[in-house]
């Protein structure tokens, strides 16, 4: 593997000095780009893209084409683990992602068991090969997956919810049932993170994107000790080189500080918190990703550059930074907002920090 030539985003996750803030973004391959959609309609369909090694690796770099980002992720799905459990993952026209078989009995419940990476999952892998040697060394690769509650929500809703009326329901009146949903669920996500490290992830994010929607006691029990356990479980360090570990719960701002003391390097923010604050509440123990609105990317290019400085000044010339949005880039997003976007921060961040 080549040495990296840019390797701001890692050293940001550790917490060392950079010379500016480096910057990538969550969803930044994606239908906001019309190069996006070209490979997708070639590609037939979402989850065929997805199964494609040569594809994904195409569409991970077409925003690294674009833009001067500081780091790449890989081109997936957070639902390919319970596909590979046989849940049987399909996507309907305008309703999203759907299951053919939800977890509903107890006893499919009971038969749960985690996927064998390297089986039902080796086309992620063979992705993750593909992109790590297109990237040539030019900045690091972003393994990720989905955490055990939000996984688990989707195998028991059989899609997305507006209420998680099924799996709150198991939650108050099966708490074991679901429990052994949420053990299986982490052991799964271990294995397939590490497996992506080995193939050649650099970084590993967990995206906990519905643990905002439980209440206190319930993301205590039900969502932060599988986060826990997925990140004591990750490989730290990989031919000499740290693996820094990324986590994300959208809506988390009310437990930041028991976030940031399970162990993983970095906790991502989503928009509703202020930077500043987080940093004065988790101090150095954590670096701290994020926080910009994805739907400031509407907004005229001096407001964009406005919100981004806020957001810059707010972390301060701290170590510890990596700008991204507080959630995924809107499929409707002019691609020229993103170029003003990354010139911001990285021009913004360097004065900051005393440089040019």
């Amino acid at each position: 593997m080549s040495r990296l030539q840019n390797d701001t985003f890692l050293r940001a996750l550790l917490r060392q000095p950079t010379d500016y803030t480096p910057l990538w973004m969550m969803r930044q391959a994606g239908r906001y780009l019309p190069e996006y959609c070209e490979t997708r309609r070639r590609a037939g369909s979402f989850l065929d893209l997805c199964k494609s090694p040569a594809l994904a690796c195409e569409v991970t770099l077409q925003p690294l084409a674009r833009y001067d980002l500081d780091a790449a992720i890989l081109f997936s799905d957070i639902l390919t683990v319970p596909d590979a459990m046989g849940l049987g993952l399909y996507f309907a026209e305008g309703e999203g992602p759907r299951f053919e078989r939800p977890l509903r009995d107890e006893w499919e419940i009971r038969n749960l068991v985690a996927p064998d990476p390297h089986a039902e999952l080796q086309y992620v892998m063979d992705a993750v090969a593909e992109i790590r040697r297109a990237l040539g060394g030019s900045v690091p690769l972003i393994g990720f997956s989905g955490s055990p509650w939000t996984l688990a929500c989707y195998m028991v809703e059989g899609g997305s919810s507006d209420d998680y009326r099924r799996i709150k329901t198991m939650a108050y009146t099966r708490p074991d049932l679901l429990h052994h949903v949420l053990r299986v669920t982490a052991d799964s996500v271990v294995a397939y993170l590490n497996a992506q490290i080995e193939s050649g992830a650099q970084a590993v994010m967990v995206f906990d994107s519905w643990g905002g929607v439980l209440s206190e006691a319930a993301y205590r029990e039900f969502s932060l000790p599988y986060l826990e356990r997925v990140v004591a479980g990750l490989i730290r360090e990989r031919d000499g080189e740290r693996i820094p570990s990324i986590v994300f719960t959208k809506g988390g701002g009310l437990w930041l500080e028991s976030i940031a003391a399970i162990g993983c390097d970095a906790v991502g923010l989503d928009w509703t918190m202020d930077i500043g604050r987080a940093r004065a509440l988790v101090g150095d123990k954590v670096a701290l990703q994020g926080n910009l609105d994805p739907a400031i990317l509407f907004a005229p290019p001096e407001t964009i550059a406005t919100e981004a400085k806020r957001v810059l000044d707010a972390f301060g010339p701290h170590p510890g930074h990596v700008f991204n949005l507080g959630h995924g880039i809107s499929q409707f997003t002019p691609p020229e907002a993103v170029s003003v976007l990354v010139d911001t921060v990285h021009q913004h961040s360097r004065k900051l920090r005393g440089g040019r």
